[in-house]
């Protein structure tokens, strides 16, 4: 085992998400795995190539839930309770598993269909109004909140009052943030009030009805609506962020988005690349180690912490060939680390898949010539955020 001499980076590097940090290429090449500071002023072990961002995401020796534990080293301060950390080990432990993949399955009836017809509202709104429009707050968040309103089965006219607590729910601090608790307090009495209204469908009225059966009497109305506020919250950020960007990569690949207009057969394929060289996710999967492990030349003691590095695992160029290019053909297309991995593998994938191509799909069709209205250097990104995300895109067509 090497001896870590190099100064401790602080990280994250940069919140701009139409160019990878300068940091990123030079860590992978001489320092793959290398000690950083983080906001909440913790040293940790940023991991940046994909074989071994890979092999810390699958080894159960290094935990998610451990994260969580008081005392741990943290990337910045909860702004959730510490047992929702590890949300879908929860859901799995509490029996709901089953209920909450069927919900999540883009292939439920009437979901493709619902999603088409809200993207097509949201940019025919956009149409009638008149350039210029905002592809973030005009279509790309109100289009997951629609969507997720929907598996959930509460009232879309409520997704102003749950978006709201995002902005804060998402937030890298160094400290506890007030607000972030009043925000947890009051969408969890949303939610509970939803499994008590008749009118509730979907995934609040399949979880509503557990409560009187006696296999599932452990179960409390908080933990149940604990279930519909983080599907709501990590579904939203993550959907509507990776959206925003994605349409944000295909103004930056003018001849891509060109042919993905032309061949919307190939969107599927676009969307795989996408999801590889998009930089929406804003911080490090942090994982702790449970005993000493070697990891590449470096031993991570017990009880550090590791953050894994997507944007350096997805462009690391001993896993894809090229990999600042878009390749629709890739044969390896599905292995980027965009979804995470292991047992913590996101079990919404297929659905956050489908939601984006039907989006640029849609888009594509009837806004095919869009581009950003503003020079790239006048975006504003949103700092100390677990997302890469502008605050507005504004576009013209």
């Amino acid at each position: 085992m090497t001896t870590v001499t190099e100064p401790i980076l602080d990280f994250p590097f940069d919140s701009r998400g139409d160019r990878i940090p300068g940091e990123v290429a030079e860590l992978r090449a001489n320092r793959p795995v290398c000690k950083v500071r983080t906001i909440a002023g913790a040293e940790a072990w940023l991991v940046s190539s994909h074989a071994l961002c890979k092999k810390v995401l699958e080894d159960e020796r290094f935990s998610l839930k451990d994260t969580s534990a008081p005392g741990a080293p943290r990337q910045y301060a909860l702004t959730i309770p510490p047992e929702v950390v590890n949300n879908m080990g929860n859901i799995t432990g509490a029996g709901l598993r089953k209920a909450v993949l069927k919900a999540l399955n883009p292939k439920s009836p009437g979901l493709e269909q619902f999603m088409r017809k809200s993207a097509t509202e949201l940019v025919d709104a956009m149409i009638a109004a008149g350039p210029t429009a905002d592809l973030r707050n005009d279509f790309a968040d109100p289009y997951s909140a629609a969507m997720h309103c929907h598996i959930l089965g509460i009232p879309p006219d409520d997704a102003p009052k749950l978006m709201r607590s995002l902005h804060i729910a998402f937030m890298n601090s160094a400290g506890p943030i007030p607000a972030a608790v009043l925000n947890w307090d009051r969408d969890i009495a949303y939610m509970i009030e939803r499994l008590d209204d008749p009118a509730t469908t979907g995934l609040m009225a399949d979880l509503a009805a557990l409560r009187g059966n006696p296999e599932y009497a452990h179960l409390t109305d908080e933990m149940l609506a604990t279930v519909g506020v983080t599907m709501f919250g990590a579904g939203v950020i993550s959907t509507g962020g990776f959206l925003t960007m994605a349409l944000l990569s295909l103004i930056q690949h003018k001849e891509l988005k060109e042919r993905l207009a032309r061949e919307p057969a190939l969107i599927p394929a676009g969307v795989e690349e996408l999801l590889r060289i998009n930089l929406s996710i804003g911080d490090g999967l942090p994982r702790l180690a449970l005993e000493d492990v070697e990891l590449g030349d470096v031993l991570v003691r017990k009880g550090e912490l590791v953050l894994v590095l997507v944007e350096g695992a997805n462009f690391d160029a001993d896993a894809f060939d090229r990999p600042e290019e878009i390749q629709l053909n890739r044969p390896n297309a599905n292995a980027h680390l965009s979804f995470g991995g292991g047992r913590h593998y996101c079990p919404a994938t297929a659905l956050g898949r489908r939601h984006a191509q039907i989006g640029i799909e849609v888009l594509l069709e009837r806004l095919p010539g869009f581009d950003l209205g503003v020079p790239m250097d006048q975006l504003v990104w949103r700092t100390r955020f677990m997302k890469r995300i502008p605050e507005r895109l504004p576009i013209l067509w």
